[in-house]
């Protein structure tokens, strides 16, 4: 039958060009197609309801065509669904390639642990990147025994992903816009709303068995379903996630365990598709060569920190060096001159001593002759300061019991203590380590703080001397019960020859405070309102030190 027969019927496909009353399916934007017969044909007419009436009607009639344009059309559909699904593949692989050039320009470049994080993650549970809801880093630590959980991202509930998925509807944030947006607002919350299921995540390398582990022994991604009938999943693991389905993807880098990714949808429950499981084990190795890359910077810069503080210390004790050699000149002039002058002044004192000894009391000369003596006492006292000032710039270190050391010193002046009706009494802690000190500097600066008690305070008549163990440090204190020292006698007391009416001028006090102080230990002085002056001295325990049964008092 020939096709004029139909050309009357309601169909409009024959003709080249129509009205906009021979197609109701044409719509607005759409006009080219009232002239372009090819197209209106292939976009139009082959589902539209008028057409598929004419190929009954050609069925009716028996009109040879019409067992042929059925097959044709089916097969044409089916050709076009195929074109269509390839350019919807084709457009996904775009966004893809896309999205992974965006990502990879970050993690090729960034040795910020933190921003490498931040994209990663982001691009995992991002709409615009992967799409999962929910994802977990967890990373080997430092000693490489334990796969430790280290971050999670995404919504614990319908109401919060709601609410993420909302704000970003409104937003046309870029990927690396949205993983700046995370870094700075949300990377220490999501920290702390995932701690509880990054703790219990937790596992030893040393657990084989462990599906963690096995993923990284066999470098590939495994996909997960029925997680709480599974025997292959710990019972702690499954019911820590709350999830039946997720994906684990070991991190590896040039052989080298960087830890593990773990992603769901445990807000939507969408099916995890071999498609997503081969996405994001693809995307997988960029991330753990920039994790691996970003936690050897952060360690090398642990490094440099730290050698940079070394050189700052070694010019520090190159400086003190240097003083020190300056010090040890002066030292050496200092003893040179204390040793050339002492000799004559011994005998001048000396044979004041014995002039005075043979002279009358009522002698006029008496009076000269004990100003002598007197004098030169004090120089040889002063004296005596000098040399041992000068004796500090050699210190012969050792391990030493300090409570031997107050009892020796206090042996050694118990006979000026008694002279003056001043009872010294001892209250030495048992079981104290020996510490590393120069015993004669610290013997020095014990004794020289009793003579300076005997010698300047008023109304002392008891001297105590306490020892304890306080943390890392060894504390003798040394209190007399004389009168409250003026503000001007405290100052004295830390300056080198300062002149007071009650102290004199002196170097002894002040030269305790830099032995002590030179060697990292302290020297404190306090003056209550109510009486008495308490001297404190601190000194370090060293790690080698060890302990020691309780020393014994002297009487």
């Amino acid at each position: 039958m020939p096709m004029e027969v139909l050309l009357d019927w309601e169909c409009c496909w024959t003709k080249k060009e129509i009205t906009p009353e021979e197609c109701p399916n044409i719509f607005e934007g759409e006009e080219e197609l009232y002239t372009s017969h090819k197209r209106r044909v292939v976009e139009k007419c082959l589902e539209c309801p008028r057409f598929r009436n004419d190929l009954q009607r050609l069925k009716e009639l028996d009109h040879p065509l019409s067992g042929i344009l059925p097959f044709i059309i089916t097969e044409f559909q089916d050709q076009k669904a195929q074109i269509q699904s390839i350019v919807n593949f084709l457009n996904t692989k775009t966004r893809e390639i896309k999205f992974l050039h965006e990502v990879s320009i970050v993690l090729q470049t960034s040795v910020d642990l933190d921003e490498v994080l931040s994209v990663a993650m982001t691009a995992i549970t991002a709409g615009k990147g992967f799409g999962m809801n929910r994802a977990f880093l967890l990373m080997t630590d430092k000693e490489r025994k334990h796969l430790r959980g280290y971050l999670g991202v995404g919504p614990k509930n319908y109401e919060e992903a709601w609410n993420i998925w909302e704000d970003l509807g409104k937003s046309n944030l870029t990927l690396k816009e949205m993983a700046w947006n995370f870094r700075k607002t949300k990377l220490s919350s999501e920290r702390v709303k995932f701690q509880d299921i990054l703790e219990r995540l937790a596992v030893p390398l040393s657990e084989q068995q462990h599906i963690f582990n096995r993923a990284l022994k066999e470098k590939k991604a495994i996909l997960v379903e029925d997680a709480f009938h599974n025997a292959e999943v710990d019972d702690n693991l499954a019911r820590a996630l709350g999830v039946d389905s997720f994906l684990i993807m070991p991190l590896i880098s040039r052989n080298r365990r960087i830890g593990v990714i773990i992603a769901d949808n445990c807000i939507t429950h969408k099916p995890i598709t071999p498609q997503d499981v081969q996405s994001l084990e693809t995307f997988a190795f960029p991330v753990a060569f920039a994790l691996e890359r970003a936690s050897l910077y952060e360690r090398l810069q642990e490094e440099v920190d730290k050698l940079t503080a070394a050189n700052i210390k070694l010019k520090e004790q190159q400086e003190l060096i240097v003083k020190m050699e300056k010090m040890a000149l002066v030292g050496r002039i200092t003893s040179s001159i204390a040793h050339s002058i002492r000799n004559p002044l011994m005998v001048i004192g000396g044979f004041a001593r014995t002039l005075l000894k043979n002279i009358a009391e009522n002698d006029p000369k008496r009076e000269y002759l004990e100003s002598i003596v007197q004098e030169s006492k004090l120089l040889e006292d002063v004296l005596e300061e000098v040399l041992n000032y000068s004796d500090s710039l050699y210190p012969a270190v050792d391990r030493w019991d300090v409570n031997q050391l107050v009892t020796n010193v206090c042996q050694e002046l118990k006979e000026r203590l008694e002279q003056r009706d001043i009872r010294c009494s001892l209250e030495l802690a048992p079981e104290l380590p020996t510490i590393y000190v120069d015993f004669k500097k610290i013997a020095y600066c014990v004794r020289t703080i009793i003579n300076n008690t005997m010698e300047t305070a008023s109304g002392v008549d008891e001297i105590r001397i306490i020892t304890s163990k306080e943390e890392d440090v060894i504390v003798i204190e040394i209190i007399d019960n004389g009168k409250v020292l003026t503000q001007e006698a405290k100052e004295a007391l830390t300056t080198p020859f300062f002149a007071t009416q009650e102290l004199g001028v002196g170097l002894g006090l002040p030269l305790c405070k830099t032995i002590l102080e030179k060697y990292g230990n302290r020297f404190t002085l306090e003056s209550p309102q109510d009486g008495g002056t308490k001297y404190t001295l601190r000194l370090k325990i060293n790690k080698e030190e060890v302990s020691h049964g309780e020393a014994t008092s002297c009487g």
